[in-house]
């Protein structure tokens, strides 16, 4: 059951609860080195004036609400200057944020993101595949939205789950500009009177994409502008524990009611492709010792040009060369480097067989054990 506090005490990480209060001085109160990630969807300082009209002269409902006003450009790069600083200090050292603004506020966050000490990973262009016309005809249509992705610091191994976001792209490497819809039809809440519940929800499917991207089941996502809670809804069904922080009433008990109704996704659901880097280290000469290739049998290479002898401790000899699998293929070849286990086959009834697919058969044994 998601739960509703106001300040928090220090000695623990309130987790799956919408912290009410300035988001500074929760962030202050909460525990350093605590959070895995952190989105950030701040006010966006939009300068608005005057109200908008769609040329059949009725009004659009932009973003006028008082959160979003500043009385300068300077009190605005003090707020964000703020809030960076609180944020960073609650990121581990490995941990990374994500900010998402338009033009009016992502140049001058990001200048106080590199000013704070955080290290800008990508900036992450969101094109909106049904954008809200511009209807005064004086500029072009404001199509995108742009996320920066930093980490803590310069240093830091921040996660990156490549091989889930290329899974996600149809195998495709994941580029720099995500084509997404905006939150709208039955995705878009509504408060009781019908209209919209908050004027800059973001839709599942981007949040879906930045935390399987970055961020690994069981791990604590704050978001200190949590709206109508989008952030918390993902994490929840993707196994994510979550902290939002929102000052506004009307919001944390939207954002309650609809977290309460999500269900998180099960185990098996929640597991995503990894690198094989990811993957438990699988010593070559454990395949000798085990049985699975005899001292003396012979490997061939993937192109059939070389042959090599595998020896009792792990090592080949080929063309009076010694070494491992990596430097025996790579000497063979005449190659600064060589991935011995998509190099090398055996032979078995007949059929050459790579030998990385006993290194698989290991490998899923050592995950049925953990399991």
């Amino acid at each position: 059951m998601t739960k509703m506090t106001k300040m928090t005490s220090a000695n623990a990480l309130p987790l799956n609860t919408i912290l009410e209060g300035d988001c500074v001085e929760v962030m202050n109160s909460l525990p350093a080195n605590s959070v895995d990630l952190i989105f950030a969807d701040p006010p966006y300082n939009l300068q608005l004036k005057g109200e908008l009209h769609r040329p059949d002269n009725s009004k659009v409902d932009a973003v006028d609400d008082h959160w979003d006003q500043f009385s300068s450009f300077a009190a605005y790069d003090k707020f964000s200057q703020d809030w960076l600083k609180a944020a960073r200090r609650l990121l581990k050292p490995d941990g990374a944020i994500w900010v998402i603004g338009s033009y009016h506020n992502i140049f001058r966050v990001g200048a106080a993101l590199q000013d704070a000490g955080y290290w800008i990973l990508n900036d992450v262009v969101w094109r909106k595949s049904n954008p809200m016309p511009n209807f005064r005809g004086k500029r072009f249509t404001n199509a995108h939205e742009t996320m920066i992705w930093a980490s803590k610091s310069e240093g830091a191994k921040y996660t990156f789950n490549y091989e889930a976001l290329k899974a996600l792209n149809e195998g495709i490497q994941m580029r720099s500009d995500w084509v997404l819809p905006i939150c709208n039809g039955g995705e878009r809440l509504k408060d009781e009177n019908g209209d919209k519940a908050h004027p800059t929800q973001k839709p599942h499917s981007l949040l879906h994409r930045v935390l399987v991207g970055s961020t690994n089941p069981g791990d604590v996502v704050l978001d200190p502008f949590f709206g109508t809670g989008t952030t918390g809804a993902v994490a929840k069904m993707l196994g994510r524990d979550w902290i939002g922080i929102e000052r506004e009433e009307t919001y944390r008990k939207i954002a309650t009611k609809r977290i309460n109704d999500i269900r998180k996704f099960d185990k098996d659901a929640l597991q995503v492709s990894t690198s094989k880097r990811a993957e438990p280290r699988v010593p070559f000469g454990q395949l000798v010792e085990r049985g699975m290739l005899r001292p003396g049998e012979q490997l061939w290479s993937m192109n059939g040009r070389h042959k090599a002898k595998v020896r009792a401790d792990g090592t080949l000899i080929g063309d009076d060369i010694k070494g491992s699998i990596h430097q025996v293929g790579a000497k063979l070849e005449g190659a600064p480097s060589c991935n011995g286990w998509t190099y090398w086959c055996f032979k078995r009834d007949g059929k050459t067989v790579p030998i990385d697919v006993l290194r698989q058969q290991i490998r899923a044994e050592m995950n049925d054990q953990t399991n």
